[in-house]
Parts: C-alpha cells; structure tokens; sequence
C-alpha cells in the first residue's frame, strides 16, 4: 500500500456553538432561539479533520483548555486518528470558543474567543521540530500568534519541509518573513484583497494580485476564488 502522506498543522481549535434564530438578537434582548448546534471548528483543526479523512498521517500542535470543550476536541481528533501527542492543555484560558447566531436568511453574528489559542508558546512548537521535520508538509494559518506561526516555519524551512500558509481571518497586513517562509501561500479573495489593496474581480486582476504576494516573497501562490471555483 501506498505510503500515506504525512502533514503537520499548527494551528487553533474552536468550538462552534451555534443558535438558530427567527432574527438576529437587537441589543439588551433576549431571543428564544429554535435550534442548537455544536460543531468542532477552528482553522487549524478544520485543516487537520479534512487532510486525516482524506487519508493523511496528522498530527496537530495546538493548545486546549482543561474544560469538557478542551476533553471533547481532543476525543473527536483522536476519533479521527489525528496524532494527539502536541496537543497540550492549560488552565490559565478556556478552549477557543466562537457563539454563533445564524437566522432564517442564512446571515449569522460571531464572537470568537481565542482563548487556550493565544497561549500556544514558541517551546511546544519547538518540542514538535521532530515531528514537522518527518513531515512532508506544514500547514499554518493566521488564528494563532504570529510569532507561533512564524516559529513553525522556520523549523519547517530548517528542516526542508514545505510550507503552506493559509493568511485566514483575513487582515490588512502580515510581516514580510511570512511571506518568504510560504512555499504555498493560499489566500481568499477577501485575503487577498485586504494584503494588496488590489481588486480581485477578474480572473487577470486576481492573477495580477498573486503575482504580487510572489514578489513580497511567496514561493507560489494558490488564490481560492469562492463560488467561481
């Protein structure tokens, strides 16, 4: 059998508490909603979840509070057969959190909590540099601490491993090092748009707007396009 590819992912886990409402809530209201749902999410994790099922070898470095969330996401990775051993737990926040309220529409209001996400130290990134140097890739994105991000490529590009950079949520600027540490950097067209300030409308612009993230240092470029594909 084939050898099943293996890929890092450094990046933040969220629980998803999502209520379902006839409207979106005006302030100082209270709103009996219909429906509850609750969905592991996070960026990090979502990439984590998706290359497992699509039959990677993953193992995730990320950081969780010690609450039933923390307990539940750990379990759903190791359901998923992601590799828990970077997994790690503190008490000082709670698990990364993000209440959603979606009405009938479709339009939802979020608040994301970072929490346990923000306190991911450079020295448990560091004590992961064997497992992202026998890894065939390293996933990052932008819902950790830069400098987290920026310490895991590094030991990705130290150790000849490459890169993908996802730039998600979306902000106007990221340090050029990002930049130049993304073998594959894979923007939005609303990322995208925010780190040019170009126009992304047209396939030529978006293939105009690449070409500057190239410049800025991205080895290569993947722009997803949304809807169109």
């Amino acid at each position: 059998p084939m050898e099943k590819p293996k890929i890092c992912v450094v990046g933040a886990c969220n629980l998803d508490l999502i209520s379902y409402v006839p409207r979106l809530p005006s302030m100082g209201e209270t709103l009996h909603g219909n429906r509850f749902h609750m969905g592991y999410g996070g960026k990090g994790a979502n990439q984590a979840i998706m290359a497992a099922k699509l039959g990677g070898e993953v193992t995730m470095v990320t950081k969780l509070g010690q609450d039933v969330f923390g307990e539940n996401t750990l379990k759903n990775f190791k359901t998923w057969g992601v590799n828990p051993q970077h997994i790690h737990f503190t008490d000082q926040a709670f698990s990364g959190v993000a209440p959603i309220a979606v009405d009938t529409e479709g339009h939802n209001s979020i608040i994301i909590v970072t929490g346990a996400n923000d306190l991911l130290t450079v020295e448990e990134v560091e004590a992961a540099r064997s497992d992202i140097a026998s890894s065939s890739i390293l996933v990052c994105q932008l819902e950790i601490p830069i400098e987290i991000n920026l310490a895991a490529l590094r030991i990705a590009r130290e150790e000849g491993v490459k890169t993908i950079f996802n730039p998600a949520p979306a902000r106007s600027e990221i340090p050029q090092e990002l930049y130049q540490l993304s073998d594959i950097f894979c923007p939005n067209e609303t990322e995208t748009e925010l780190l040019t300030g170009m126009s992304v409308q047209s396939l030529e612009e978006a293939e105009n707007a690449a070409k500057v993230l190239i410049e800025r240092g991205a080895a290569s470029v993947i722009l997803t396009l949304g809807e169109r594909g």
